[in-house]
Formats: C-alpha cells, structure tokens, sequence
C-alpha cells in the first residue's frame, strides 16, 4: 500500500537545496573532457567546451584523466570531487574507466558520457549475437538480421555482410516494395529504469541513392510509404525497444548504473528495411557514426557535431533555465507517490530523485529528442515482464519498480492531455513553444523555419575545414582574424562556416559568394574571408568579416650535397599529361656527350625548344632527398641566352611592347618592367587597357590590354579584334618593324582562331612586320573549385594537343613562340594564390624582413658567362637585387618563360618577317 504522504516532502528530493543546485546548475561547477585521441584544436573538443562554458560550466581540457588537475587533487577523497561533467573522447576510455573505478560511488549531480553496461553490450566480437546465444533470455525473440551473427564471428573474412551489399532494386511484393537502410541516434538515460530517447533525424539509403544521407525519420516514412508511415515508425521503435531492454537487463544485473543516475550513452543502431515493414537490426555501435555518407569525412564530422550540440543542450538544458513542475502532474506526483516521511522505505533516493525530475524535464522539452522507452506497447510491456522475471535487478523492486511506476504515470498524465512528444501545455497559459528547444541540425538542414527576421547575433559558431587546419588564435566566435599552415603537398581545402544565429547567411569572399566551398591554395598566404550576412533587407548588409589566412610552404628540400645525382622531368606522375611519356625523377647522365656540348653552345632558336626541369638530389627515387630550391629549366639541345640589365635597357630602347591576355600575360609585362627598370614602381591588376610611359626612363613603351573580360555577360564582351583594335589605337604611333612588339596569350583561352583573326587585324593596320609573340596555354583549372570550370584529367591531356595546335599555326604566320604550357606543366602544384590554379607570379609590396617565396631563378647559358652549375652548365642568379623598389614579382616559374620572352625579344636575328605578307 503507497503511504499518503507530504507533498513539500517530495520536492525536497524533487527540488535540491540552493547549494546543491549551484553545483547542479553549473554555475561554479566543473567539467572535464579527455580528449583521447583528438587534439585540442579539433572542432569535436571545441564543440564540447563551447556548449558546456553556454550552460555555465567551466570546462577543464586534458588528455587523460592523469593530466588533469581537477582529478590529481581529488586523489584520496573517495569520490568527494567537486567536477559535475566528465565528457571521455574517443582514445580516452581506459582512463575514463579507470576514474570511474576510483569513484565507488558518483554525487547526484556528476554526469559521465558513458553507461558501462550498455557499451559494453555491444562493444565486443559478439556484438548482437550475445542475445541470440544468452541462456537467460533463451525463448525470447529479437528482430536481429541473421548474418549480424555469422559476420561478427567470420572477423576475417573478405566477404562484406549481407547488410554492406548495395541494397537490391525494389520490386513488388505482398507488403509496399520498400527497401531501406536506416541509421538511428539513440541516447540512452538511464539503465534502472531504462529510459531511451531517439534524434528525430537520422540517416537513411534506399536503393535509388548510391549513399546514406541525412532526412527526419517520419518525413523520410511519409515520402515512402504515405499512409504506412506510421506503421513503419512504430515497428522501428518497437525493434530497437527490445534489443534495448535486453542490452539493460544485462547492464542492470550487474548494478553499474547504480554509481551514476545521470549518466548517457550514444548509440547508433541500423536497421534494415523490407517491403513487409518489419525492420531487422543490422548493427548497433558506439556514439554516432556517420561513414555511410558521401562526404563521411567533411560533411559526416560536422553533422556529427550538431546531433552532439543538440544532445548536450537536451540534457543540460535543465540545469540552466528555471524548470518548475506542471502544477497538475506535480499534484499527480505528490498524491499518488508522494512522501518521504521517517525512515519509510519507499522513499525516493536524491539520485532517483534527480533522474525523476531530469526524465519530466526532458518530455517538457524534447527539442529534437523523441521518447522511445518508456512506451505504451503491449509486446515490449511483455517483454520487460519476461525480463524482470529472469533478471532480479534493483530496477525491479523496491524504489526502482517505484520509480518506474512514476515515469509511467508521467507519461500517461502527458497522453490524456493530448500533448504531442516534444511539447507540454500547462494549464498556466504557457505555450509549448515555451519548451520546445531549436535544433541545430534542423537549421544545418533549412527544416527549421528561421523566417525572413533580421540577423541580430552576427558571429560564427564554428569555422571547418577538410582538411582539419589547426587555426591560431583558437578559433572562438569573437575572434575576427585567423592564421594556420598547410604542407606544400596540401593544395585544395574546403571551407564551411556555420552562424550561430539561423538568421544570418555566411557567405565566402563576396556578397553572393557559396556557404561551402572548395579553394585552393597556393604557395605562400592565401587570404579567404568569411562574410556574416543579414539578408532579410533588399540589400544584402555585411555585419561581420572573418578573415582566415592560410599559408602553403614550398616543396619541403635538402640542402645539395656534395655527392648528388642530377635528376630531370617533364611532368608529375600526380597529373600524367602526357600518357606515352614517363613521370616523375629521372637520373640525368652527368657528362654529356660531345655532340650534346656542342648542342649546349648553341642558342635556342624558338622559345618552344623541348626541355625538362633539372634538380640535385640524393635519390632520384625519392623526390624528398632533392634540393627543390636548385630546381632549373633546361632545354635538351640549347641555351636561352640572358641579358644583362644594360643590355637590356639597350634591347628596349625606343620600343613598344604591347601585351594582350589575361592575368599570366600580365605577369610577364611587370617582370619585363621591373627587370629594365631595376625596380617596380607601381602595379595594378588592370582589368581593361593601360598605358606605361615610365619605362626604361621613358625610352619604352609599354601597354596591355586584358582579354577576356570573363565576368561581363556575352553580349557585352568585346571580341579580341576589338580589343586588339582598341590596343593598337591607345598605341599609337606604331612603327610597322620589330621595334613594335605584341605579345598575346593567356591560361587556356587562346586558340587558332585568335591567331587568324590577330594577323588580319595587323594586316588590315599595315602592321605586318613587327614582332609577334605568342603565349602558349598554361596549366591552371585543374583542380575542383566551386564557381569556375574545372578540367578533367583528360581535359588538361586536350589542352596539350590543343597547345601543340597553336603553336605550329602561329609559326606559319612567322610568330615567336614562348611555350608556357610545357614549362608549368611538369610543376603544376607550384601555382600562387588564385582560384584558377594557373597563376605562378604575384605583385606585391617588397619587406625585407621575408626572404622572397623564390629566392633563385636557374635558366641554363653559356659558360662564358657566368658560372657552371648542374651537369657543368651555368645558370642565372635571380635578377632581383635589393633596391628601392617597392613592388616585387615573385615567382621562379613566371620567371622562366619571362627571361625566354626577353631573350626572344633581343637575342636573334628576324630574317623572315617578310614573309607574314604573302
């Protein structure tokens, strides 16, 4: 007979006293996470550490429990710890057990990430055959797939489980011809009674998506099966329940859950799907697991960490709003289990108290959180009958049959008053939006209905990246500016920013730049910024800018040694253009033949002359032993000859040079600027046409037209005849002789056709002498970026034959020819900043107190002019010399084909202009 007692009594053990609550709350309590196997850097640890500093904790960060403060001090205390959180990460469960060990028993208010006997439930080989081989639950039946048991045994194996095979086509049968794989999130509360609550998104697979993507279970049902969802629904629940109640039997037998009431556990359990809508367990694991989508990796760790948010926030969220009972289901209470009065046995204990009032908080505010256990099911109520018959726990006598029966009563009190999970409508006029919590994962997904409000917190709640940068300063929401490192090998990271309010819009580098985005990044500093956008006004408006700075070091070096080999090659086995040819380091014969030194006296006589690049190394095998700082061009058969500064300036004297192209060709005209001028005085990433008079003391020349303007629409681009024409008019007067110079070319923009139209515009202008010089193509657009073309492998293997093409007609007009595409192709990852990958040069101001990103150019001459370096031929120190100049171009590969240009300006003899005419 339930004793009639005092109510005021009850909410003692309900309601705590102040200084209990203090600790309970947060405020001025202590959590800890043992981060394991993560860095603090990672957003997982930042995740955690940022929820639980919003509900008040102050958060201790370690790697295991030795290293923690809060834990050495507490040593001999038996239990008297004053920490109220204790999250273990992945790699920290050894230590995590054994603090747990070292605590005979946890304060009511302590809260640990973990349930002993539900990991251990299906943390072994057995897995969910252990309830198929148990004895004590012999005769009961468990919706568990039959090759679950047979896999988990065949460990080594090669044959994939029946449940990893791609799922079979629907076809037609006697049930609704649904066949699914569906992943649910599971958070288990308590053990005795076994409380359970399931994410209302989870992920799924059907036999027309080759991946598992994320949906809300019932919409993901409703799509499917219509009016059948709720059949579905329910018999998940119902198969996940039972496995559920076993695993707890099972745990509770050993009175582990009796150390800590407030403990959690995450689990994800799959289950499969047939069109007789009866779903069979495949596999239950440990915390959530996401491997199954596209982008597992990127996608799958930031949808991880909002189902983590949204259950830190369900089962803290307590401890930092005020809670107080719906007054009718705390009458409920009170008269029908209440009192605590003397000794009487039946009292609740503070921490069956503590679970009791956690387990009505939770059903007041569900947020994305459903109830699965208890449940009013007739087949899982019979089950838990035959369980408490075989496995004599606490949980089934005493206060815990008690408790159990209050849990009961809480939810059928919920269920007569046509309130729906999630929500609970008091007779004191609260609203259930009044309880109801945002879920992160809804606004991550847009199911949230954030509406067309202003942005009014307009900061960042997590930056990631893939790969995972470790940002400096730590990145925190009201730090703007960030710096981080990647390896030289490293040449494309993606970029997702996530608000913290769902009002505001993130947008990357522009006003209507992507959410997500994949750049890449070049050598030295790559600047990416992160706008936060208020949207709702017909104006976009800026409220807050991150910037995020990402630095690529150079191809990592040995110094050269004195016993080196001399290795060569045209093209990176990580982008094979050429498939006929070899890729790689190749050993170079360290003394050439007779007939190849005469040939290395010889000036080239095209700037197309087939070489390779050249680099000292200790292996050719291993392209770590080479010292990349020596690298140089080296064409087979010839030099290309260098000039001097005075020569040069003597070169140019009384010249035009007129450059059209895009941003490549533009490179080419500030080196040719800086090299005459011995200093670069000023730059400008033109976008149209301008005109340089200050030249080689104003004795040349010099202007440059961009082609194509890419960023107007069609109609608007001015062809390249009109903008040759309109280079030519802002030239003039031209001399119809080689002292009038053109040189035309860009990335990959050019082809035969230009060069037809290019020699009739100069015919039609009386222009057919002077010298013409074509850029060929480039490497660039060969990596996946969000908002440009990107080329495939087979792509860039076009753009050879393409090059080849242009190349051979802009000799039968009698054109010099500098051939970009092979010199860039054999080091196309050495690209600059850019999204086009094709940039190897950048203008920028000169600081002495960097060394410049290239410090060396090597470009192959004669050996009576300067000294002798790899294979005994000599090369050309960087032209650049400390001065006043307040511009630099960097950049050793522009710098290559830039002193084949000079060298094809000045250096040989035109002996068939002329013949352009016929």
């Amino acid at each position: 007979m339930l004793h009639q007692c005092s109510v005021t009594a009850l909410k003692l053990h309900l309601f705590p006293p102040p200084q209990a609550h203090l600790i309970q709350s947060g405020h001025g309590g202590k959590a800890v996470v043992l981060t394991g196997q993560h860095v603090a850097m990672d957003t997982e640890v930042q995740l955690y550490q940022r929820v639980l500093e919003q509900h008040g904790y102050a958060v201790s960060v370690s790697w295991h429990a030795d290293a923690s403060a809060i834990f050495r001090q507490d040593i001999g205390q038996s239990g008297d710890s004053d920490w109220a959180v204790l999250i273990c990460l992945e790699g920290s469960e050894r230590s995590c057990s054994k603090t747990l060990d070292s605590h005979h028993h946890l304060l009511p208010h302590q809260r640990v990430n973990t349930i002993p006997g539900i990991a251990q439930a299906f943390s072994d080989l057995d897995g969910l055959c252990r309830f198929q081989s148990d004895g004590r639950l012999s005769g009961l039946e468990f919706p568990i797939i039959s090759s679950a048991c047979v896999q988990s045994r065949a460990t080594h194996s090669s044959t994939k489980p029946e449940w990893a095979q791609p799922i079979a086509p629907l076809v037609p049968g006697d049930g609704h011809g649904f066949v699914a794989m569906v992943k649910v999130y599971i958070l288990v509360t308590s053990v005795t009674p076994l409380t359970v609550f399931f994410h209302h998104t989870g992920l799924v697979r059907t036999d027309l998506s080759s991946n598992s993507y994320v949906s809300k279970l019932q919409a993901f049902f409703l799509k499917h099966l219509g009016p059948n969802a709720s059949v579905a629904l329910d018999n998940m629940k119902e198969a996940m329940g039972r496995v559920l109640l076993a695993a707890a039997a099972t745990a509770g037998a050993s009175d582990a859950q009796s150390r800590c009431s407030l403990c959690f556990q995450l689990l994800t359990i799959t289950l499969h799907f047939n069109s007789s809508l009866l779903p069979e367990i495949v596999q239950v694991q440990k915390e959530l697991h996401f491997e199954d989508m596209e982008d597992p990796n990127f996608e799958g760790q930031i949808t991880k960490e909002l189902f983590l948010e949204d259950t830190l926030n369900f089962l803290l969220s307590m401890h930092t709003k005020s809670h107080m009972l719906n007054p009718e289901l705390d009458t409920l209470i009170g008269e029908k289990y209440g009192g605590c009065v003397g000794t009487n046995s039946d009292c609740l204990s503070p921490e069956k108290a503590s679970l009791l009032l956690q387990f009505i908080h939770q059903l007041q505010t569900p947020g994305p959180f459903k109830l699965l256990y208890p449940a009013s099911s007739q087949g899982l109520a019979a089950l838990q009958h035959h369980l408490s018959q075989r496995f004599r726990t606490p949980g089934n006598r005493g206060t815990g049959s008690r408790l159990t029966a209050m849990l009961d009563s809480v939810i059928s009190f919920q269920n007569q008053n046509q309130t729906v999970m999630g929500e609970l409508e008091g007779r004191g006029g609260r609203k259930p939006s009044q309880y109801s919590q945002n879920s992160q994962l809804d606004q991550h997904y847009s199911w949230s209905d954030c509406g067309q409000e202003k942005c009014t917190d307009p900061h960042l709640r997590q930056v990631y990246t893939d790969p995972h940068l470790i940002l400096t300063p730590p990145f925190s929401p009201w730090i703007k500016e960030y710096r981080a490192e990647v390896p030289f090998d490293i040449v494309t990271v993606r970029i997702r920013a996530e608000p913290v309010d769902c009002h505001c819009q993130v947008h990357l580098d522009e006003r209507r730049g992507p959410r997500m985005a994949n750049y890449p990044i070049g050598l030295g500093n790559s600047r990416i910024s992160i706008l936060v956008m208020d949207d709702s006004e017909p104006e976009p408006v800026i409220m807050t800018i991150y910037t995020l700075n990402i630095f690529r070091d150079v191809r990592p070096s040995l110094p050269m040694f004195d016993d080196y080999v001399t290795c060569g090659f045209v093209q990176d086995c990580g982008l094979v253009v050429q498939p006929d040819q070899p890729c790689g380091l190749e050993p170079i014969s360290g003394t050439p033949s007779p007939g190849e030194s005469q040939a290395y006296d010889q000036a080239c006589s095209s700037g197309d002359a087939p070489g390779r690049w050249v680099v000292p190394c200790l292996s050719c095998s291993d392209n770590r032993t080479c010292d990349w700082r020596e690298v140089s061009w080296q064409p087979y058969n010839c030099y290309h000859p260098v000039l001097t500064r005075p020569q040069l300036q003597d070169c140019m004297m009384n010249r035009k040079v007129l450059f059209i192209g895009d941003s490549t060709n533009r490179g080419m005209m500030y080196y040719l600027m800086e090299r005459v001028n011995a200093t670069l005085q000023d730059w400008d990433k033109a976008h149209d046409t301008i005109v340089y008079h200050n030249v080689n003391e104003g004795r040349t020349l010099i202007s440059y037209s961009y082609y194509p303007q890419f960023w107007l629409e069609k109609t608007r681009r001015p062809t390249f005849k009109r903008a040759l024409e309109q280079l030519i008019e802002r030239s003039r007067p031209l001399e119809d002789s080689p002292q009038t110079v053109l040189v035309a070319g860009g990335v990959q923009w050019l082809n035969t056709n230009h060069l037809t139209i290019l020699h009739q515009v100069l015919k039609r202008e009386n222009l057919l002498n002077i010298l013409v010089v074509i850029k060929s193509l480039g490497m660039g657009f060969h990596l996946p970026v969000d908002g440009i073309r990107s080329l495939s492998l087979r792509g860039v293997q076009d753009l050879y034959t393409m090059n080849e093409n242009i190349l051979m007609t802009a000799k039968h007009y009698g054109y010099e020819v500098i051939d970009t595409f092979r010199i860039t192709m054999g080091r196309y990852k050495e690209f600059l900043q850019g999204k086009c990958a094709c940039h190897f040069h950048e203008v920028g101001k000169l600081t002495f107190s960097e060394a410049p990103l290239h410090r060396k150019m090597k470009l192959f001459r004669r050996s009576d002019e300067g000294r002798t370096g790899l294979s005994g031929t000599p090369v050309l120190e960087d032209t650049w010399v400390a001065s006043s100049s307040p511009y630099h171009v960097k950049g050793s590969i522009n710098q290559v084909y830039s002193e084949i240009l000079l060298s094809r300006l000045c250096w040989i003899k035109r002996t068939n202009v002329t013949m352009r005419s016929h």
